[in-house]
């Protein structure tokens, strides 16, 4: 095999494949990038696969002698990270897996391995194909992710579960004691004449940890019209462009988490969302993991929702901020980080609060955007 690409090529997609290495791999092959360069089509592609889930991406290069070969993952990036930004040579002409890196001023030799251990990636043969637009995936992940669950004794809990609806996807995440649903419009089928039938049912949970990679490769895509979803009842497979994400899907039933929403309140207060999230962490530096309270109280006279922190031994905080309230007073106990991180993740200039009582569930969704719904469980005030 020998092959020439650009250092900035091979540095961006060796960081996206390596975030799939196992840090503790349980056979010395799975420490591994799988590389396979193609002469015909003037590619290289890499592949990191964790038994759970898989990374593959590709980029053009020049390609003098097709092969395929495995490389230590952190030594190899570390080496390609610091490299200057220039051509870079890849050849195994040395023999017995062992390969040399060639740049300017620079020349390295790192021992591989061979592919007849590397585990394939799977594929899904029997099952739906669904075009997500990036936008919408984009949307659904962002309202929804943050809220999932970092316990792995509750496992369906730490991924985003998948719902299909007549005219999109509802997203939805939630940690026990907090929710959070996003709704999508999917347009049925694709962009080619062939595309597939309109999606059947869509019923799976996705594990955060794969939705957080699918998130960062859209993020660094100029343009990705849509997503391409390939989907069973154990995996999921995401297409983007020319990368390739591949998880394995949660088991277990998840929450029947439409019975969490109310659908009455008593109050309702519309609030500018960064003024509320900038006051919010000024007064959350008092708090602790032991007491990560504040207490909010909606006056209907005043039109202000007042923020106010106590800590022990420390020291106080207060800080008011307008809002339009429709209803009675209030003084409700919140997480700080739970209301924090709705507010970070309503994306529109004013949200809207909806309450009953000092211990019913609060509502959040933003004026405008897309159709979310964030409920958070208030903290029992003590006096």
């Amino acid at each position: 095999m020998k092959l020439v690409c650009t250092q900035n090529d091979l540095n961006a997609n060796l960081s996206l494949v390596s975030r799939a290495v196992p840090s503790k791999p349980t056979h010395p092959v799975l420490a591994n990038v799988l590389l396979t360069a193609d002469e015909e089509q003037q590619r290289v592609s890499l592949t990191a696969f964790d038994l759970s889930l898989g990374i593959r991406t590709s980029f053009a290069a020049t390609v003098q002698a097709g092969g395929t070969f495995t490389l230590p993952a952190k030594l190899l990036n570390d080496i390609v990270s610091r490299l200057p930004e220039a051509e870079i040579t890849i050849d195994d002409e040395a023999g017995e897996y062992l390969v040399t890196i060639t740049v300017s001023g620079g020349r390295y030799q790192i021992r591989g391995m061979g592919t007849e251990e590397f585990p394939e990636l799977p594929t899904v043969e029997d099952g739906q194909t669904i075009y997500i637009p990036s936008e919408a995936l984009i949307a659904g992940l962002h309202g929804s992710l943050f809220a999932t669950s970092s316990d792995e004794t509750k496992q369906v809990l730490t991924g985003v579960h998948f719902t299909s609806q007549e005219d999109g996807i509802e997203f939805a995440a939630t940690d026990g004691h907090r929710l959070a649903v996003v709704q999508t419009e999917v347009a049925p089928g694709g962009e080619e004449e062939t595309a597939p039938e309109p999606m059947t049912e869509l019923n799976v949970t996705v594990p955060a940890r794969a939705l957080r990679e699918v998130e960062r490769m859209l993020g660094t895509r100029q343009s990705t019209p849509s997503v391409v979803l390939h989907c069973d009842r154990s995996l999921v497979v995401f297409e983007i462009g020319d990368q390739r994400l591949t998880t394995r899907l949660l088991e277990g039933q998840y929450p029947a988490y439409s019975q969490l929403i109310p659908r009455q309140f008593t109050r309702s207060a519309i609030i500018e969302r960064k003024q509320l999230l900038s006051a919010l962490e000024r007064v959350s530096v008092l708090t602790d993991q032991k007491n990560n309270i504040v207490k909010a109280k909606l006056d209907s006279d005043k039109q202000t929702l007042a923020l106010a922190v106590e800590a022990q031994d420390i020291g106080s905080g207060r800080e008011s901020v307008p809002i339009q309230l429709s209803g009675d007073d209030i003084e409700i106990g919140f997480n700080v980080k739970y209301l924090m991180d709705s507010l970070k993740n309503l994306t529109t200039p004013e949200v809207e609060m909806e309450l009953g009582n000092a211990l019913s569930p609060v509502v959040l969704k933003p004026l405008g955007g897309a159709k979310a719904t964030h409920i958070i469980m208030p903290v029992q005030i003590r006096s």
